[in-house]
């Protein structure tokens, strides 16, 4: 290679060099880019031979000019140095590339979401056209009991003494542009042993009975969800499931919760015969964000006549 060192190999000849006669080896020289000559040994024993050219060039570079010396670093065919830069082995200081922009994940509640947010509504029709009046022994309600689904009065209750409890089926639409997730992580979700799965939120629902002066005439109960795609409008696929990792709300789908799941009721065992309001509230704490809270809301007219109750004029209010 131009500017670079070259290894000049002699015969044993003592007319030519001053290796001693009786030794019948040959003698090594270096010889550098501006033409000096470097004996590197009278004698090059085969075994260390190598490693005794290695340490003589090196020494060569160090006493050649910078020049040479840079000249000799970007020869890459160096058998003794792997790690030198060489086609072969792509090694060069270069920038490194940027690093590739990654979406931001979803958080826990919707204040995380970059594009739109979630607006919670629910169906009046379900409430009304579900709602029954249903009695059933106490030891058959041990598990909701332990849920704090009924009312105050039944921790004394025995187990054949008869609770009347007002049902109903509730459905949820998400008809924002974000999902609705849980405002807490999935390690804070908790086991719900009569329904045998995960609640993703605690108070997702408030239900409630009013007397014609908004007064509460029965022990309600803030129902907790395990949040998923129960079905979805046309042109919207399904994406969460009552799973203990993923639970949620997709924009266009629903959430129902059928009348006869435990804890679906209001505890009317204590409430005289009469006209009252059914409240029922979603999302009531407002702990995920939404779009707009004037439509979580839904009161009917109740006729609880003793042995039935009527639903009427279900509506959406704020």
């Amino acid at each position: 290679k131009c500017g670079a060192p070259s290894l000049l190999f002699t015969s044993a000849s003592p007319s030519l060099h001053s290796a001693p006669s009786d030794q019948n080896v040959p003698s090594v020289e270096i010889v550098s880019a501006n033409g000096n000559t470097t004996e590197v040994s009278s004698r090059v024993p085969g075994s260390s031979g190598t490693a005794q050219l290695r340490v003589a060039a090196s020494r060569q570079r160090a006493q050649e000019p910078e020049e040479f010396a840079n000249a000799d670093a970007m020869a890459g065919d160096d058998p003794y140095n792997p790690y030198k830069q060489s086609n072969y082995n792509n090694s060069y200081d270069r920038p490194r590339a940027h690093a590739r922009p990654r979406p931001r994940r979803h958080g826990y509640d919707t204040r995380y979401h970059q594009h739109g947010l979630p607006d919670l509504v629910l169906d009046p029709d379900y409430i009304e056209d579900s709602a029954f009046l249903q009695r059933i022994p106490m030891h058959k309600l041990r598990c909701a009991a332990q849920g704090k689904c009924l009312a105050s009065s039944a921790l004394n209750a025995r187990d054949n003494d008869m609770r009347v409890l007002l049902r109903f089926t509730q459905s949820v639409k998400n008809q924002g542009t974000a999902d609705f997730l849980p405002s807490k992580p999935p390690t804070s979700w908790q086991w719900h042993p009569c329904h045998n799965h995960y609640h993703s939120m605690d108070d997702f629902s408030l239900y409630e009975l009013l007397d014609q002066s908004q007064q509460s005439v029965a022990e309600g109960h803030k129902a907790s969800f395990c949040l998923m795609d129960v079905a979805c409008d046309p042109g919207y696929n399904r994406k969460f499931t009552c799973s203990s990792r993923t639970q949620g709300l997709s924009p266009g789908c629903y959430d129902t919760y059928s009348a006869f799941l435990d804890c679906q009721w209001i505890d009317i065992t204590d409430v005289t015969p009469g006209k009252y309001i059914l409240k029922v509230t979603a999302n009531p704490e407002r702990t995920v964000l939404e779009s707009n809270f004037n439509n979580n809301v839904v009161r009917c007219d109740v006729d609880y006549i003793g042995t039935t109750v009527n639903l009427s004029g279900c509506t959406i209010t704020s």
